[in-house]
């Protein structure tokens, strides 16, 4: 079922069948293969570039990436990787059915009920069926509803909230079994964030006022979105070309009040686009062969600095799933080290809400610029250490509730907060270095400094907590049943024959 089996052979044509395409995309594999770098070649002489199979060339660095693409369905993981990318699986279903339930996630089931289209690909925590599209946007959007999802510092981008919807809506198309999802979800991970690591990450979006989770989300969901549809080498380079025309978003979305717009550029518009790439070039369009070099390429358009060796650096050794956090608390990722740092004092040295007399939060200045004062709750740190404050948690109904922004004790405890953007803990992006100062009513003065977050590499969550945080997010929307039963597929993905057997266990019940 959609294995390894040519999903892209013309009707009446066998696997083995010698059609002049099928030479033509050999073709294409052969030359890819022999432009990757060799131990053989002459030190100090540049690379010659290869030809594709329009005639067309392409740059060493295009052979190698789309041939490590159209590679990727067949090989295997290393098995850490393996349960870093189920454990980032089960995170993104859990913020999509936990999304469900807030204003993006509400609206997006509304849209895509009312537009219809061919029953193919699961909306989640629905009835909803729908074509894989539609059904990429709505589950994209579903996924950043809130900031429950994975982020990945060194590449400002969310991964998992467009690479997940985009697998999925993919897989339940070509039928994919739970192997080739786990492998796609894998590639889409290591070729988005590269593209946003190339391009200058933060400071690509601070100068050119442009959405990185948008370009990052793009390029991965169409890489796994294309991993699913078993595209060769050749239609890769057609996919990289659809989808660099198709990569947006501007930094506005900054400025949006009810995470609607946010969830579109980080979730439903990636995930949307990166499969309609997919679509496109698995049905037949072409276009050109390197988007990456040549006139008129992406890199001049975007930033023409950079260096697209970028894209391809330890392709195949790092794995960028393994460096993605996965979030403790439900907020905003520039809020993650200031709730750590609170934890750890209130634990070291227990005290009480009326005991506080002010908390200093320092941040990195461009940390600090993000969630500063933001109308929208779960992004505002000053809001958020007064719900820690009062609460001494917070959880996924604290930091979604608006009207606690307006509740009298809540107000009382964000007059302690100061936010200080600090210049020397910029220097260390994108480490997201937090310092807390807490002082009490009788003097008392605690300081923490959090420089490993829980749930990055440097302080990952076991799976016993993503388990119970993803338990949290779903049991209310699916109940207990289909909620243990889901957890008990994601791990066992190499056991799921179709995809689409997920299905019954992510609709609402």
């Amino acid at each position: 079922m959609g294995r390894d089996r040519n999903a892209n052979a013309p009707a009446g044509d066998s696997g083995s069948a010698l059609t002049r395409r099928g030479l033509l995309q050999r073709a294409g594999l052969t030359i890819a293969a022999a432009a990757l770098p060799s131990g053989r070649a002459m030190a100090g002489r540049p690379a010659k570039p290869a030809m594709a199979a329009g005639g067309q060339s392409i740059s060493p660095v295009m052979a190698k990436l789309s041939t490590y693409m159209s590679q990727a369905r067949g090989l295997a993981l290393p098995g850490e990787v393996v349960e870093k990318t189920k454990q980032h699986i089960l995170d993104t279903l859990a913020a999509m059915v936990s999304g469900s339930e807030l204003l993006p996630g509400r609206k997006a089931i509304q849209f895509v009920r009312a537009y219809g289209g061919e029953k193919v690909a699961t909306v989640v925590a629905s009835d909803v069926l729908c074509g894989p599209i539609e059904a990429a946007l709505a589950n994209g959007m579903l996924a950043h509803s809130d900031e429950t999802d994975d982020s990945l510092a060194p590449a400002h981008s969310h991964p998992g909230c467009s690479i997940v919807p985009a697998t999925l809506a993919a897989g339940e198309r070509f039928a994919v079994d739970g192997t080739r999802f786990l492998r796609a979800v894998t590639l889409g991970y290591d070729i988005g964030p590269r593209v946003t690591i190339t391009l200058g990450a933060a400071d690509f979006m601070t100068r050119g006022h442009k959405s990185t989770h948008s370009v990052a989300g793009v390029f991965g969901s169409a890489a796994a979105a294309g991993c699913a549809a078993s595209l060769t080498a050749q239609q890769m380079r057609w996919l990289l070309d659809y989808t660099a025309q198709q990569s947006s978003g501007i930094a506005a979305w900054q400025r949006d009040t009810q995470h609607m717009e946010k969830a579109f550029v980080f979730g439903g518009m990636p995930a949307r686009s990166g499969v309609t790439a997919a679509l496109l070039v698995q049905a037949g369009w072409t276009g050109i062969d390197d988007i990456f070099s040549g006139p008129d390429n992406f890199f001049m358009a975007y930033a023409p600095q950079a260096d697209p060796a970028g894209l391809v650096d330890k392709l195949g050794e790092r794995y960028e799933v393994a460096q993605t956090q996965i979030k403790k608390w439900p907020v905003g990722s520039p809020i993650q080290a200031p709730l750590d740092a609170l934890e750890i004092l209130r634990k070291r040295h227990p005290f009480e809400t009326d005991q506080v007399k002010q908390v200093i939060v320092r941040e990195s200045t461009l940390l600090a610029s993000i969630v500063n004062n933001r109308a929208i709750p779960d992004i505002c740190l000053q809001h958020i250490i007064a719900v820690m404050l009062l609460y001494k948690t917070v959880t996924f109904r604290t930091a979604n509730d608006a009207a606690l922004m307006k509740n009298p004790a809540i107000l009382r405890e964000r007059a302690k907060v100061t936010l200080i953007p600090d210049e020397q803990l910029q220097r260390l992006m994108p480490l997201r270095v937090a310092i807390v100062e807490v002082t009490l009513t009788d003097g008392t003065h605690l300081t923490q400094r959090v420089d490993n977050v829980r749930g990055t590499p440097g302080n990952p969550m076991t799976r016993a907590e993503v388990v119970a945080k993803a338990r949290d997010l779903m049991t209310p929307v699916l109940g207990q049943t289909a909620c243990t039963d889901l957890i008990e597929h994601v791990f066992g993905l190499e056991n799921v024959k179709d995809i689409r057997e997920l299905r019954p266990l992510l609709q609402r019940a």
